[in-house]
């Protein structure tokens, strides 16, 4: 979500205990731990692979919101799975296991091609699901920095998003005050690029997909958590690397996200040469080490 004008809410880098907006019940101490797992970083890989059985009534959509998943990561890790009525007792692989991005290992990386942040700690790695912009309204490649964290952030639309709610009939007010139906959701932190934040969101299903007008969507419960985490002035990086390639434990990972859009011949050409460079720079690191292209064209096709 684009960011303009204003923003009504508490910055929580100035606040006093006493005057924060979120007031714990007496006795009681806000739960501000990760939802995700923090995983030791192994060569190029960090994580694991995980498993979960789903109940009649559950959806990809459900199941990614109550485990910090996006719903297109789910769906791409079962293909041949309904994903809304994945059924009664159905085993369904968690896509929990990375490859770490090029870039530096500190802060925070966003890759917009699989529609995932990266935060580094001296602890290792955690990774969420983000809504990331559209094709029409694409999300930044930048080099950027936390510069504060928002508690109940108020969202003042730009004139182009007004614009387009109303060429479809619907109105958009200048101000949406903080609460549930706030785009913004709970939380938001402020980049140094100037109209993007990483936020909350009054709209789950959108996390972990390219819905947003560029800026980054988190669920509510992890964005929560997440500002209490980062500091001013933590790194964040905005990348977009459909193709990863890495080394653990002696063995040659690869790492394919085709786009999500309907996947033509284009696209498939043009990610065949980002495979291509991104094969040639890795043999240049590791000489010597062998690449079979059979395992290439699974990954890619």
């Amino acid at each position: 979500m684009l960011l303009a004008g204003a923003l009504v809410s508490q910055p929580l880098w100035a606040a006093e205990p006493s005057s924060a907006t979120e007031k714990p019940v007496a006795g009681t101490v806000p739960d501000r731990s990760p939802r995700v797992p923090t995983f030791k970083v192994n060569g190029d890989l960090a994580g694991q692979l995980g498993v979960f059985t789903t109940r009649y009534e559950d959806t990809f959509a459900e199941v990614g919101s109550q485990l910090a998943m996006g719903y297109l990561e789910l769906v791409k890790a079962n293909p041949g799975v309904d994903p809304w009525l994945p059924g009664e007792g159905t085993t369904i692989t968690l896509p929990r296991q990375y490859i770490i991005p090029e870039a530096r290992r500190e802060g925070i990386v966003i890759n917009l091609a699989e529609y995932r942040l990266y935060y580094f700690s001296e602890d290792g790695v955690q990774v969420y699901p983000v809504g990331v912009g559209t094709s029409e309204n694409p999300s930044p490649l930048a080099d950027a920095k936390v510069t504060m964290p928002l508690e109940s952030p108020a969202w003042y639309p730009p004139a182009s998003i007004r614009a387009e709610y109303e060429a479809s009939g619907d109105f958009l007010p200048r101000m949406i005050p903080p609460g549930p139906d706030n785009p913004l959701g709970s939380h938001a932190l402020l980049l140094s690029e100037k109209g993007y934040l990483i936020h909350g969101t009054n709209k789950r299903f959108g996390v972990g997909m390219p819905v947003s007008h560029g800026c980054f969507r988190m669920y509510n419960e992890d964005i929560s958590r997440f500002v209490y985490q980062v500091s001013k002035g933590t790194s964040v990086q905005i990348v977009n690397e459909p193709v990863k390639m890495g080394m653990s434990g002696g063995e040659v990972w690869l790492e394919v996200h085709r786009p999500h859009e309907e996947y033509s011949q284009q696209d498939r050409d043009r990610l065949w040469r980002e495979v291509t460079l991104t094969v040639e720079a890795f043999r240049k690191k590791h000489p010597g080490v062998e690449v079979q292209r059979r395992s290439i064209e699974l990954a890619v096709d």
